[in-house]
């Protein structure tokens, strides 16, 4: 039984390897066959491929980046102003409106930057 399992497992590997040495050769042999034209064409969809995915990369980052930071200044902003409720209960009124109204602006700046990420990516 033991042995029934390495040969199928000999052969499943030689298989593969067989499946891969003859798709590598196909594609050379493709690739020789293209004419100057296509060559050129096949390089310049290269070319804005790289560069569609470069815009693509930083905008990623930077939307990223900025939620990451976002989410730590409000992260932050909860907990002090938490804190300061419990500390003196009689103004958490005011201290809530003032928390609310800093989260507003942060989540500003970073719809601002996934508007700033989109144009990148379209419009230059």
């Amino acid at each position: 039984m033991k042995k029934q399992k390495l040969v199928s497992l000999f052969l499943t590997l030689v298989l593969a390897f067989a499946l891969t040495a003859i798709t590598g050769m196909c594609a050379f042999a493709e690739e020789e066959t293209k004419t100057e034209a296509e060559a050129q064409k096949t390089e310049a969809q290269e070319a804005e491929d790289n560069t569609r995915s470069a815009k693509a990369m930083a905008a990623a980052i930077a939307v990223g980046l900025v939620g990451a930071a976002g989410a730590i200044g409000m992260a932050i902003a909860i907990g002090k102003s938490t804190e300061s409720m419990a500390r003196q209960p009689e103004m958490a009124g005011k201290i809530n409106s003032a928390m609310m109204l800093g989260l507003v602006f942060i989540e500003t700046a970073i719809i601002y930057a996934l508007i700033v990420a989109i144009l990148v990516i379209f419009v230059l």
